[in-house]
């Protein structure tokens, strides 16, 4: 029997803010709506798949607590059906239209979508509307791994007080196991964003007031947590610090680095411990191999560009169904041609399996370079597997088979690379993230630096309130901040601030952000009310009954996670 070369770890990351009763189109809830049916359900199918065929599908996939709140939603269950239908009978009437008009070329594809909606709608009735369950039973019984994350996706470097990291952690993992039924031993960093110990953090331009911070590490190991994801510019720019020998920690020797080339330091098929300081480590990092994972989610270079591929924005009509393929990924979308789903399984094909000559090539250059076994890991967003690139799904599926049929490559989930092959380096790690540049400029720049203002001046409001009220003795002013922390859970979600640096949702994001801030104060002043005695007029009733109906997510808030 052939001995692997190494691992490969794929690793999806499922995540969407908050849209539940916060618009429809062309941002809200049909953000949460196209991913279910495109990537959520179409997942799903390919690791049954793989099981039915007993395969194993070996994904690490992460799916937020936010995400995992919606989709367990009965609102949200509801509305997915609705939509299914609508889009189903939108196909219908294209296809209607496509026949009258003579156009030979789109009828059979807007049927394709009337059938495939049909599919997707009877997949979610078979599986009692419950997306969250599948994917835990798919875990229980070894399939898959879930990652689990903070709260909301908060972007943890720049959170101003230890207590607010502490309390997005701790939901985020309660929040898991209470809607999965299982504790999560991975996580993923929001925005792979890490930030080592410092004894002067002075990040945010308009905080002067330098003070010590501990490494984000600790959090994550106080959380029971044990390994999460970074890119690969942190581990190459961190700084080894020591070595894992017969299960103890031994400072790295000064000249070690200098001699000891075939221990793979600062490489990506490598993960390591982190500290900030040299002692052994608590948790532990995988680094995104750049490579691997760019052939896969660049529209340019990799293969998400086929030409063959369903274009992703051009669409029949507002709100409309797609039609054309890519053609040229450099072209306007006027020049698009119709879709040929027949020209599909051959590139498919071909992608797949020149992905998976690429892994093993990989590993086979790093084990003859170091004579170690390595693991690729290469993490994605979910969304780009069947929402962003259709066929992406399809692409996965046959991936994950070639991988299961490839005795060089030994495909597995992170948690069980930990176990087969324990970390031998400590590194401190550098502050940074996966955006633009490498650091914080995506998530803290001219265009956002407000809400950070707002979102610290919010922080501790919330931390001055919990000291002051009687929350422990008067059971009102503890639903009003619970209703608070609720409130600024969400307004710190990285998403508002993406979406505007981005420009993809600016209106949206601003008017999010904003609407959680405005609920905070409102929830923060009517628990001064309550806990003053005094009687709640006509207004803050409706307040509250607003927050009630918009914000139903975290519904068991637990005021000492702030503590």
């Amino acid at each position: 029997m052939t001995e692997p070369l190494g691992s490969v770890c794929l690793v999806l990351h499922g995540h969407l803010p908050y849209v539940l009763h916060h618009g429809a189109q062309p941002h809200g809830e049909a953000w949460l709506y196209e991913a279910a049916a495109e990537t959520y359900l179409p997942l799903l199918d390919v690791i049954g798949e793989l099981v039915l065929h007993k395969a194993r599908p070996a994904l690490t996939i992460g799916l937020t607590p936010i995400l995992l709140e919606q989709l367990a939603d009965d609102y949200f269950k509801s509305g997915f059906v609705d939509y299914l239908n609508e889009r189903r009978q939108r196909a219908a009437d294209d296809r209607r239209a496509f026949v009258q008009g003579g156009n030979v070329d789109l009828a059979p594809l807007a049927e394709r979508w009337e059938q495939w909606y049909a599919t997707q709608l009877e997949t979610f009735e078979k599986i009692r509307r419950d997306i969250p369950a599948q994917f835990a039973a798919h875990a229980r019984a070894g399939h898959i791994q879930i990652l689990t994350s903070n709260a909301t996706h908060a972007y943890m470097p720049l959170l101003l007080n230890d207590q607010s990291i502490a309390a997005q952690m701790s939901c985020g993992v309660a929040t898991s196991e209470k809607q999965l039924g299982q504790k999560s031993q991975g996580m993923w960093l929001p925005e792979c964003a890490y930030r080592p110990a410092t004894d002067q953090w002075t990040v945010p331009p308009f905080i002067n007031d330098p003070r010590p911070r501990p490494g984000l590490e600790k959090f994550i190991a106080a959380a029971g947590v044990n390994h999460f994801f970074v890119d690969a510019h942190m581990l190459k720019n961190g700084l080894p610090l020591g070595l894992i020998e017969s299960g103890k920690f031994r400072p790295l020797g000064e000249t070690q680095l200098y001699w000891d080339h075939r221990r793979g330091w600062k490489n990506p098929l490598e993960p390591v411990g982190v500290v900030s300081k040299p002692h052994a480590p608590d948790c532990y990092a995988f680094a995104r191999h750049p490579q691997i994972s760019e052939q896969v989610w660049s529209g340019w270079i990799g293969y998400p560009g086929g030409r063959e591929y369903l274009e992703f924005h051009k669409k029949h009509g507002p709100a409309g169904l797609r039609y054309w393929k890519i053609t040229d990924n450099k072209s306007d979308l006027g020049a698009k041609l119709p879709y040929k789903p027949d020209d599909i399984a051959g590139k498919i094909y071909e992608h797949a399996h020149h992905y998976c000559n690429l892994v093993r090539e990989t590993l086979r250059e790093y084990r003859q370079a170091t004579g170690r076994p390595g693991t690729v890991v290469a993490p994605f967003d979910a969304e780009l597997f069947g929402h962003w690139w259709f066929e992406g799904p399809r692409f996965l599926r046959d991936v994950l088979f070639n991988f299961n049929n490839m005795p060089e490559v030994n495909l597995t989930t992170a948690q069980a690379a930990l176990e087969a092959k324990p970390p031998d380096k400590v590194m401190r790690l550098p502050e940074g993230s996966w955006g633009e540049g490498g650091d914080h400029q995506v998530w803290m720049n001219d265009k956002v630096k407000w809400m950070w203002e707002v979102e610290y001046r919010a922080e501790n409001q919330m931390l001055a309130q919990l000291k002051k009220l009687p929350w422990q003795t008067k059971p009102q002013v503890k639903a009003m901040l619970e209703r608070a922390g609720r409130q600024l859970f969400l307004l710190q979600s990285s998403d508002w601030p993406f979406v505007i640096h981005s420009g993809g949702a600016v209106d949206y994001g601003i008017q999010r952000f904003s609407g959680h801030a405005t609920q905070f104060n409102r929830a923060i002043d009517i628990a001064d009310t309550v806990a003053a005695g005094r009687k709640l007029s006509s207004v803050q009733q409706i307040e509250i009954q607003d927050m009630d109906a918009h914000d139903t997510a975290f519904s068991e808030i637990d005021l000492n996670w702030w503590s």
